[in-house]
């Protein structure tokens, strides 16, 4: 079943339980969640009733088989996150889900928009911004970035990449401004937030004019630290890196709107690329939208371009697909 069949089942399932239970449950998803199945509800105008019993079957099935199959899950979270992770990695998911500390405000500022969020950080040190960006998702955290001025934007990212760890006790000052972020005791362990890979995610979702500047500034400032960060950087124009079959699990994940708008700008090389490994009926039919397409906004492209890019990356978290990287750790 794709993710959107599955999609599309949550919003039946949530249209079948009336606004009462279904507000209950909204109250257990993320902000990303909350928005694509509210998305996905309001898409969906009408429904065969075989389709709602089928849902409705499918779920109950589900729930059905539920049981409890371990009998220590914190001892098997642990293990299994650390297998598949490693330790480093697995450590922050660890605290999150076992310790149960309070991030009530981070976890609001992921409901706000980007905006608002950055003229509440506007007059916080660049420290303290850095340690709050790092708890949002790369995009969101991209996004605040933007309605940053440039010396901010690039002292923040400079704090962002330079960071080992967080300890709850150096964050006094956002339990003050964000409703106890991290509050906890000081036996609590540090996270491994930020550092160059951080830096690298949310540079790689900025254009390519702020990205610039951002680079330039840390390499100014340290020329091995910007080396590292680009080294850890996957843009656009490295998706050509990618094998064959890599390509075409790509191209299955991307809607032919989004891979139009993103080739427009494309080197010819990556072009080819992609229609090498079409049908050659898909490919004739990209070629002919991509000439018939007038002239097209670079912030349009670029768009639509960071959506392939985080398919991509998503794709290579989830181990279906390697991409080459630079540095000592070239893969992913």
């Amino acid at each position: 079943m794709s993710q959107t069949d599955g999609l599309e089942d949550a919003a039946i399932l949530m249209m079948s339980l009336g606004e009462a239970e279904a507000s209950e449950v909204f109250k257990h998803l993320s902000p990303k969640e909350v928005q694509k199945l509210g998305e996905a509800i309001a898409k969906t105008k009408t429904v065969t009733r075989e389709r709602v019993i089928e849902v409705v079957d499918k779920f109950t099935g589900i729930a059905a088989a539920q049981s409890l199959l371990v009998s220590n899950s914190g001892d098997y979270v642990r293990s299994v996150l650390k297998r598949a992770l490693g330790d480093d990695k697995a450590a922050l998911l660890i605290d999150r889900i076992l310790q149960g500390g309070d991030v009530s405000g981070i976890e609001s500022l992921k409901w706000m928009e980007p905006s608002s969020v950055a003229e509440l950080l506007r007059n916080e040190h660049p420290q303290i911004v850095a340690a709050i960006l790092v708890h949002l998702d790369f995009d969101q955290a991209t996004d605040i970035l933007k309605f940053f001025t440039e010396r901010q934007r690039n002292e923040v990212m400079l704090r962002v990449a330079t960071m080992e760890g967080i300890q709850p006790t150096a964050l006094k000052d956002l339990n003050e401004v964000l409703f106890k972020v991290l509050a906890g005791g000081d036996k609590m362990r540090k996270s491994s937030l930020g550092g160059i890979k951080a830096a690298a995610e949310m540079i790689n979702l900025m254009g390519t004019a702020i990205e610039g500047t951002v680079i330039e500034s840390i390499r100014n400032h340290d020329p091995d630290l910007a080396q590292k960060i680009m080294d850890k950087m996957f843009v656009f124009d490295d998706v050509i890196k990618l094998d064959d079959k890599a390509i075409q699990t790509v191209l299955k994940e991307v809607s032919s709107d989004v891979l139009i708008v993103a080739l427009k700008g494309a080197q010819p090389e990556l072009k080819e690329k992609f229609l090498s490994n079409m049908s050659s009926r898909a490919a004739e039919s990209l070629r002919e939208d991509l000439e018939s397409r007038g002239p097209m906004r670079l912030s349009e492209v670029e768009a639509q371009q960071k959506e392939i890019l985080k398919t991509v990356r998503r794709l290579a978290d989830e181990g279906v697909i390697v991409i080459g990287g630079g540095g000592d750790d070239a893969m992913v």
